[in-house]
């Protein structure tokens, strides 16, 4: 006997809609990492969906920049320090995730001793760059 999930299960219950066998073997198992309200997407009538791969060696530090939509830093290794304007210091260790606020400068720093190693999430409007250069004076701890 086959159940099909419907989309608000699927939804509330963070499923993925895949066809129920009798036995639980057959479904797809899925954890949460992270879920989080944020504000600033793009409104644009079409979107771009953008998965990127940093690595930043020990010692390594991001230019100073602020983000036009949110960005999302899912840790694979190491751990990423991420100073915003007007806020403390945040430290992202592997397997944390962290939203990056759209439109607050900051700069990243890995002060480990192994690569800081991360997947960024992103939407943005197409073509849109990944990051806009702010001075150091911009209010970065």
């Amino acid at each position: 006997m086959h159940e099909k999930t419907d989309v608000q299960t699927m939804t509330a219950g963070l499923t993925v809609g895949v066809t129920r066998s009798a036995q639980d073997s057959g479904m797809a198992k899925l954890t949460p990492l992270h879920r989080e309200r944020v504000a600033g997407l793009p409104t644009s009538a079409e979107q771009e969906v953008r998965v990127l791969h940093a690595t930043l060696l020990p010692g390594d530090v991001t230019p100073h920049h602020s983000h036009r939509f949110p960005v999302t830093v899912y840790m694979l290794e190491g751990a990423f320090t991420l100073e915003l304007a007007d806020r403390d210091p945040v430290v992202i260790a592997a397997g944390q995730v962290y939203v990056e606020p759209a439109g607050v400068n900051m700069t990243g720093r890995n002060q480990g001793d192994v690569p800081a190693r991360m997947a960024l999430f992103y939407v943005c409007e197409p073509d849109a760059p990944f990051a806009d250069p702010v001075g150091p004076e911009a209010g970065v701890h």
